[in-house]
């Protein structure tokens, strides 16, 4: 049982140091960059070099700096979509929670509904009816994950709401907002936080998938997404192109799950004693 919460930490540690190097990367380029985003003097196509660290594209742009910027709008993204999808849907799963059963089972029903569609085909679906931009993309993000987590925060409440404390709560003449605010954030929020980080790297891959796509954040901006889809027409010639944005997509969604799973032992410390038996 040690072992597996020693594990545990180590695989929560190993998600801090990977998310805040990406954290740091994204603060560095809000007052540095190697080059100016659109400066084109370094040649097209240019092998990694002491001047270029990762080389630069197709129209000569430095990499490393497109990258950095990346790290900013993969970062902004997942946050604005999380807090959107948070903000909705924890709202809805709490009425459903205190509803009558015959509004609980239709929002239970729309849910399942919403829930069947990708979240990149909801998120495509809803940029396709705005010009594409980060703003839209983010909203379309975070209301395509909105379902989900009205699921789990329905599903979450109604154990609070059934238990014997919130019982006693409204015999004493408590209202709902006071005990939603005493009682069901707090005993939920441990373990929506866990579903939220895991939307979080949900999110990011979501707005790479839209703007390689070409329905993500447009030119100037340089998400990762864009990055690759720019790089694949020449990826046999320049393969940094794709192979960084590539890694730091990894990194970025890789270390969020592990946060998650790290997050998961905290909010429910018996799985360990569970796996252990």
């Amino acid at each position: 049982m040690n072992a597996l919460r020693r594990g545990k930490r180590a695989t929560l540690w190993v998600g801090v140091v990977l998310v805040g190097f990406v954290v740091l990367v994204a603060l560095v380029s809000l007052v540095w960059l190697p080059y100016p985003l659109d400066d084109t003097s370094g040649g097209r196509l240019s092998a990694p070099s002491p001047e270029h660290l990762l080389g630069t594209d197709r129209l000569g742009r430095d990499l490393l700096s497109q990258l950095m910027v990346g790290a900013r709008i993969a970062l902004v993204v997942g946050t604005g979509s999380v807090i959107i999808a948070t903000i909705i849907g924890a709202a809805i799963g709490i009425i459903a929670a205190f509803a009558v059963s015959w509004i609980d089972d239709t929002i239970s029903a729309f849910l399942d509904v919403a829930i069947a569609f990708p979240v990149l085909l909801t998120a495509m679906l809803i940029v396709a009816l705005q010009p594409p931009s980060l703003g839209s993309a983010i909203v379309a993000i975070g209301l395509a994950m909105s379902a989900v987590v009205a699921r789990i925060t329905r599903i979450l409440a109604q154990g609070v709401v059934g238990s014997q404390y919130v019982t006693a709560a409204r015999t004493s003449g408590t209202r709902t907002l006071g005990i939603v605010r005493r009682h069901v954030i707090p005993n939920i929020a441990p373990t929506l936080a866990v579903t939220l980080a895991l939307q979080f790297g949900a999110a990011v891959l979501a707005e790479a998938s839209l703007s390689y796509l070409g329905l993500g954040a447009p030119p100037p901006n340089a998400s990762w997404g864009r990055l690759l889809q720019e790089a694949q027409g020449t990826v046999q010639i320049a393969p940094m192109g794709a192979i960084a944005p590539g890694i730091a997509l990894l990194v970025l969604v890789l270390g969020v799950n592990f946060v998650a799973d790290g997050l998961r032992e905290v909010a429910d410390p018996t799985r360990t004693r569970r796996r252990a038996k």
